[in-house]
């Protein structure tokens, strides 16, 4: 990993230095470079495998949540940041880089109301070797999530199709996975609503089509894990 690590950090913070230093961000879009700025926080996707997030005087918080096969690599570039990875905490400050392995459950805090400024890169991996200590059938049962999120999977079905009671179930996923199964469905539905409202869709369409019951749900989940409302995203990635 850290000849990806250091290619990627190293692009990545010459990019938004250009930007900057160009006043390339004053508008929402800039479609030269297909840059995207909204409220506080700045898109650039290079393709489908890498994402980059710039996060400005921003104090939000972000609960525990997983980068189904990506590896996150961080840079903060002003304040603190206070990260939890697999219930550890470290504060990284200026000038500090962090990274977060794929499926790794993680929480990143503000330490102090002033906020932080850092970059974030998000590189997708087709392929992960990783030793999981998970059975046969908590895999099956993830993959099921992952790839059908927007479908009603209740607990109960969850358990009898792995045969084994929803108290067990859900104890031994989180422990493989860091996340319950509902929680991590609800990340699923949200990744899958954030790769639609890349689409020319509505934000109803995309509520429906990720598999929430109503919109409000959709907003309050949206919200939570991204950091911006649906409308908000959609501005910050329309071209």
């Amino acid at each position: 990993m850290v000849i990806p690590y250091l290619f990627f950090h190293i692009l990545i913070k010459s990019f938004f230095s250009f930007i900057c230093k160009n006043n390339c961000c004053r508008k929402k879009s800039c479609k030269t470079v297909n840059f995207y700025i909204m409220n506080q926080i700045s898109y650039r996707r290079k393709n489908e495998e890498i994402e980059c997030i710039h996060y400005k005087n921003w104090n939000k918080a972000y609960p525990a949540h997983t980068h189904t096969a990506h590896l996150v690599l961080g840079y903060v570039e002003e304040g603190e940041v206070c990260l939890i990875l697999n219930g550890k905490s470290s504060v990284f400050k200026k000038g500090q880089e962090f990274s977060i392995p794929p499926d790794t459950v993680h929480e990143i805090k503000p330490v102090n109301e002033k906020g932080y400024s850092m970059l974030v890169t998000c590189i997708r991996f087709s392929k992960i070797s990783k030793t999981d200590d998970a059975s046969t059938y908590l895999a099956e049962l993830k993959d099921t999530i992952l790839e059908q999120s927007e479908n009603i999977y209740l607990i109960e079905e969850m358990a009898k199709d792995s045969n084994i009671s929803p108290y067990h179930m859900i104890r031994q996923f989180k422990k493989a996975y860091g996340l319950t199964p509902h929680k991590f469905q609800i990340q699923c539905k949200v990744r899958k609503a954030q790769k639609l409202l890349q689409e020319d869709k509505s934000i109803c369409e995309v509520s429906y089509e990720s598999g929430f019951c109503d919109q409000s749900h959709f907003d309050r989940c949206f919200q939570k894990l991204v950091g911006l409302t649906p409308s908000e995203y959609k501005n910050a990635v329309k071209e």
